[in-house]
């Protein structure tokens, strides 16, 4: 938990310290939300019994242009994740994460930008569910390792007035359970929708 804080304190002192300094150049702080479809991959994840499963990711980012066509934007977020299985008990894991990434922005032409960039999750909670008999019932919650890493990429758009658009996908590179050989990574696409301030 330690580790959470002082990863948060570092992101709030960078969106800060970037914020100071966008007044010399385009960019300023942010906020941005959207959909989530998350599934688990991997090696030894078999795609036939699992399916995507909607959450949702929303928060705060800060832009900071280093040059006219490139842009460093890092981001606090809290982020549902997890997987859905159509097995008899309609089985399904949640993760809800603390997403910190550190993306850069370049700008090719007007208002198009691709991106790319690490990005560390907290977990701030997880359940495993399913349905029995008309009751849920919640199973194993502490399997799931605490810290999960990422390559995150994506294209967005700025839009008139501050508004803006992206599509990205996380590839996550930290197996997903404690205590396993499994190579089973979350994996999962955004669509999100953001104002620049």
């Amino acid at each position: 938990m330690k580790k959470l804080f002082l990863f948060l304190a570092l992101g709030l002192g960078a969106v800060q310290l970037s914020h100071a300094q966008s007044s010399e150049k385009p960019g300023g702080f942010g906020i941005r939300g959207g959909a989530s479809f998350y599934n688990l991959g991997g090696d030894d994840v078999s795609e036939a019994d699992y399916t995507n499963r909607v959450g949702f990711h929303v928060g705060g980012y800060t832009m900071l242009f280093m040059t006219d066509r490139l842009a460093l934007e890092p981001g606090i977020y809290y982020s549902v994740k997890g997987t859905q299985n159509d097995d008899a008990i309609n089985s399904r894991a949640i993760f809800n994460y603390v997403e910190v990434p550190v993306l850069f922005r370049f700008y090719p032409a007007d208002g198009f930008n691709i991106f790319a960039g690490p990005q560390i999750s907290f977990l701030a909670n997880s359940k495993f569910e399913g349905d029995f008999f008309g009751s849920t019932i919640t199973l194993d919650p502490d399997a799931v390792k605490e810290t999960d890493f990422a390559a995150v990429f994506g294209v967005g758009y700025n839009l008139p007035k501050g508004f803006n658009i992206q599509a990205s996908y996380d590839l996550g590179l930290t197996p997903v359970f404690k205590d396993s050989d499994a190579d089973v990574y979350n994996r999962g696409f955004k669509l999100s929708a953001g104002y620049t301030f």
